[in-house]
């Protein structure tokens, strides 16, 4: 089923996720859900927080940037098909040098910036198994990562730009918050929560 996206200025999104649990009710179907969902508003990444639900889960599948044929034929191989669900997760370490890249959020529709982050990271976490694993993640697949997990963390990129960038991009901000976009996938805004 196809969840509505929770939209800029919405409390959920500021929330630090609580940890789930194996016997979490219809957890299997939230994930497939969050897939659908993200598929559905051509996504890479989406965390429970931006479905309305402050838990420490997201879903990635990198596999769009994998076209991009400015990248290293082995990174496009890398990109292609990478498709993981991260429960409970935890960056242990992030290093390497920080890169820029241009960053957007299906939250925040209409709003990119270039963001700053680590080249690489180690993360513990537990797919749908609650096998616990941790692994070291580079590149693209590693900022994706590191996007969806301030996602649970309370973060958004628009936190991690300058307070020149933020001024610039306020209104758009004010737009989102009130409902005042368009969007090809559903959404739901904080305003209209206000409304009721």
């Amino acid at each position: 089923m196809i969840l509505p996206i929770i939209g800029y200025g919405d409390p959920v999104l500021r929330k630090v996720g609580e940890a789930v649990s194996p016997e979490h009710p219809n957890l299997k179907e939230t994930i497939a859900n969050m897939y659908e969902t993200m598929y559905n508003a051509y996504g890479v990444g989406l965390a429970a927080p931006q479905v309305g639900l402050a838990l420490r889960l997201f879903v990635i599948d990198t596999t769009p940037f994998s076209d991009d044929e400015d990248l290293p034929a082995d990174e496009q191989k890398e990109l292609k098909g990478f498709k993981r669900t991260f429960i409970n997760a935890k960056i242990l370490k992030e290093d390497g040098e920080e890169w820029s890249f241009n960053e957007g959020c299906l939250s925040i529709p209409d709003v990119r910036e270039d963001v700053y982050r680590h080249e690489r990271i180690t993360i513990e976490y537990c797919e749908e198994d609650f096998v616990v694993k941790t692994e070291v993640f580079d590149g693209l697949i590693a900022r994706v990562i590191q996007h969806e997990y301030d996602h649970i963390e309370g973060i958004l990129f628009t936190d991690k730009i300058s307070s020149l960038k933020k001024r610039l991009i306020q209104k758009k901000l004010k737009n989102i918050t009130e409902g005042k976009t368009f969007q090809e996938y559903r959404m739901k805004f904080a305003a209209a929560k206000k409304g009721r």
